[in-house]
């Protein structure tokens, strides 16, 4: 630290229906994982890559579907899709720390389902040159979980995520079989 240099946290103002709160200005994430945080930190366990990289693949095959149907715009659609392709690009990396919701919650997976729609509506925001938080133009509810269901994208993603650690553990079964 350099001398003048302050530890303070640099946060932005988010609000929703339960009131304000300060999320950290750097992060992706927004109030509803803020409130997961400060709520429900059970073990300290994080929500493991590959349940991530599928639940962003359901956000993903969702908004080609409301564009499909016509009931999500162009620009917004396409902005969500870009900003999944780019979290699923860097998971490992830029956005390693911005899922950090336990994996015990309450709520059935509802701070899990938030978490990524709001990392991908804030990525959105960027990607149209809107600032992070800037719900009133493209919303982590309204467009990212757009005609979703936690009860149906969260078993969903578990679904998915289990065929990929699958797919690696039969590649490592089958490398073991073939040393006998």
């Amino acid at each position: 630290m350099f001398e003048g240099e302050s530890t303070i946290l640099k946060t932005r103002k988010e609000r929703d229906s339960l009131g304000e709160l300060e999320v950290p200005e750097a992060a992706y994430y927004g109030i509803q994982t803020q409130r997961a945080l400060c709520n429900f930190p059970v073990s300290g366990h994080r929500q493991r890559p590959d349940f991530i990289r599928a639940y962003v693949l359901v956000k993903k095959a969702a908004a080609f579907a409301n564009m499909e149907l016509g009931v999500l715009d162009q620009d917004r659609g396409n902005a969500i899709i870009a900003a999944t392709d780019d979290v699923l690009a860097n998971l490992a990396g830029r956005y390693s720390d911005q899922f950090p919701v336990d994996i015990f919650q309450a709520g059935a997976g509802t701070s899990s389902n938030m978490n990524i729609n709001e990392v991908l509506a804030n990525r959105a925001l960027e990607l149209l040159g809107r600032n992070r938080g800037n719900y009133g133009f493209l919303s982590p509810n309204d467009h990212v979980n757009m005609a979703q269901s936690t009860n149906d994208t969260f078993p969903a993603a578990s679904c998915i995520a289990i065929i990929f650690a699958a797919d690696r553990l039969l590649g490592v079964l089958s490398s073991l079989s073939d040393a006998f």
